[in-house]
């Protein structure tokens, strides 16, 4: 039995985690950032007798993570897998971004994963063993058009944990990161092509609804999230000899075409990826006229 702390787990990627390692008896810690966040998943916890255990955290209270990752061990004596899931995306042009806006991403998916693997530390050094997962994104391979503040957050995961991975590879620590496509978390609410109050004298009006309207319309055909929580535990048990872990075909592709490219073929391939030529080109939205 292991004992795993996972964040950002009220849907998505952090409940299907939550469970698949519950499901084969692992002692499990989910955090939410409330209490009725967690409700869904306390009930089927419940209903199937688990091992799962909600605690309340936000992950851009880093004050908060010692006495969690204290709690944890005094109940259970060990920590062995460290989830960090939870993630926030403000979709929208750079330019039309306010600075909160960019600042409560980078917070929210750099910041607090990073400080949290930090807490956690001690406690996987002492043992000499661990596993820290990270969640990433194909925006963190890939920068795209109007993901300008997410890829960033991503970005900085991947540099980061990877470099983390040299430091404490000698006690005997694992590090990983999870590279998806597009599943049905819910990181993106159904809110039209716009979100509410988006500046209607942004230039990047277009660009922004064009891709915002391509997310939406995928949402219905994309993947599981159980798909990924099923695969959380099998990285867990893995030997940590891998770092990146693509999640799907899709991701798969990603990681094979970005890494044996030059820096002319990636822009060839990330233009083509993010459906954005006709943008970077001086066109009008391809469907639409000039104006909208």
């Amino acid at each position: 039995m292991s004992v795993v702390l996972i964040t950002g787990s009220s849907s998505g990627f952090g409940m299907a985690g939550a469970l698949a390692f519950a499901r084969r008896g692992d002692r499990v810690y989910a955090t939410v950032r409330s209490r009725e966040r967690g409700a869904q998943l306390r009930e089927l916890a419940g209903e199937e007798k688990l091992d799962l255990h909600t605690r309340i955290l936000d992950v851009t209270r880093p004050d908060t993570f010692a006495p969690l990752i204290e709690d944890i061990v005094a109940e259970t004596g060990s920590l062995d897998v460290l989830v960090n899931n939870a993630g926030i995306i403000h979709p929208g042009a750079w330019e039309d971004l306010p600075e909160a806006a960019i600042r409560e991403v980078m917070e929210t998916n750099f910041f607090g994963p990073m400080l949290l693997a930090r807490a956690a530390l001690p406690q996987l050094r002492k043992q000499r063993s661990g596993y820290i997962i990270m969640i990433s994104s194909l925006s963190g391979l890939a920068g795209l058009a109007g993901d300008v503040p997410y890829s960033a957050s991503k970005f900085a995961l991947e540099g980061a944990t990877e470099a983390l991975r040299h430091e404490i590879d000698r006690w005997g620590i694992h590090v990983a990161l999870v590279e998806a496509g597009q599943y049905a978390t819910g990181l993106f609410r159904d809110e039209g092509e716009l979100p509410a109050g988006y500046p209607t004298d942004s230039p990047y009006r277009a660009l922004v609804a064009a891709k915002l309207k391509e997310v939406h319309d995928g949402h219905a055909s994309a993947m599981s999230p159980e798909l990924v929580g099923q695969l959380l535990p099998q990285i867990a048990d893995s030997d940590g000899s891998q770092l990146r872990w693509p999640a799907d075909e899709v991701a798969r592709h990603v990681l094979h075409s970005l890494h044996r490219q030059n820096d002319t073929e990636r822009d060839a391939f990330l233009r083509g990826a993010g459906g954005s030529d006709w943008w970077s080109q001086g066109l009008a939205r391809p469907g639409y006229s000039e104006n909208e």
